[in-house]
């Protein structure tokens, strides 16, 4: 009988050590393991230019009335006259094609978007609740940020966003988007610490066609990094960059937009 143990013995060590060399050469840790509906967590983005990415298409007859007078801040960083720069708000999507880090929270009817730059939230809904159109949509008004739906398909989470304020710019470009215009995000994890955007628009009262964006690439932070001026936190320490009237554009404009625009000439 113990001449029958020792192969089998021998044979299990050898594949005890076979395995263990082949969990040693492909480590699976609890940090390559990810739910692909947790959204939750920081997140910045690898940059993007301030744009959808893509060529823009043709706009109609409307589309280029409302782009008329509109100044994009030129290649040389002069500022142009973008909305922002007079205290209002940057507006949807505009926030979303910026480089500052944000933040998902996941509840159970919606999910919270938290940007540090502006100190903004978003809602996005994801109740059963309909995106607004016709009466409802008139009665409900413009919003810089919009009003937005989201459901999953399969492991994307799909958000709707449209009634916007068509005074805020699209982008850094200046390119207009209407009232009813519909904006179409898809937020999808490619890794326990990756993640994918992609944004179409449909506007037909000011394109000629949607225009699709470029894929946008995130990665998770780890708290302890997402700071503003050395203050951990997603808003801790900026309360001052927000841009308020009562501060008076000039202020606002001395201390965060021309050192951003021309250096700090100290």
């Amino acid at each position: 009988m113990r001449n029958r143990l020792i192969p089998i013995l021998v044979f299990m060590l050898c594949f005890s050590l076979a395995a263990f060399g082949q969990q040693q050469a492909n480590p699976r840790t609890a940090t390559s393991q990810f739910d692909p509906r947790d959204l939750s967590g920081y997140w910045l983005s690898n940059g993007g230019g301030h744009t959808l990415g893509t060529k823009a298409p043709a706009l109609t007859p409307a589309g280029v009335e409302a782009m008329k007078g509109r100044i994009p801040d030129s290649l040389n960083r002069l500022p142009g006259n973008a909305p922002w720069y007079q205290c209002n708000p940057m507006g949807f999507p505009r926030l979303v094609l910026d480089n500052e880090p944000i933040e998902l929270i996941m509840t159970s009817d919606r999910v919270l978007e938290l940007f540090q730059w502006e100190w903004t939230l978003r809602e996005l809904w994801t109740d059963g609740r309909q995106l607004p159109s016709g009466e409802n949509l008139e009665n409900l008004g413009p919003a810089w940020y919009g009003h937005s739906v989201a459901q999953w398909e399969g492991d994307t989470l799909v958000v709707h966003t449209t009634g916007l304020d068509d005074r805020a710019w699209l982008d850094n470009q200046g390119y207009p988007k209407s009232f009813y215009a519909r904006f179409e995000e898809r937020y999808r994890r490619t890794g326990a610490d990756t993640m994918e955007l992609q944004i179409t628009l449909y506007d037909p009262n000011f394109y000629t066609t949607p225009w699709a964006g470029a894929k946008k690439t995130y990665k998770r932070m780890p708290s302890k990094e997402v700071t503003f001026s050395g203050w951990k936190g997603l808003y801790s320490g900026n309360t001052d960059a927000i841009c308020a009237p009562v501060n008076e554009a000039e202020d606002y404009n001395k201390r965060i937009r021309d050192p951003a625009a021309f250096g700090d000439k100290k």
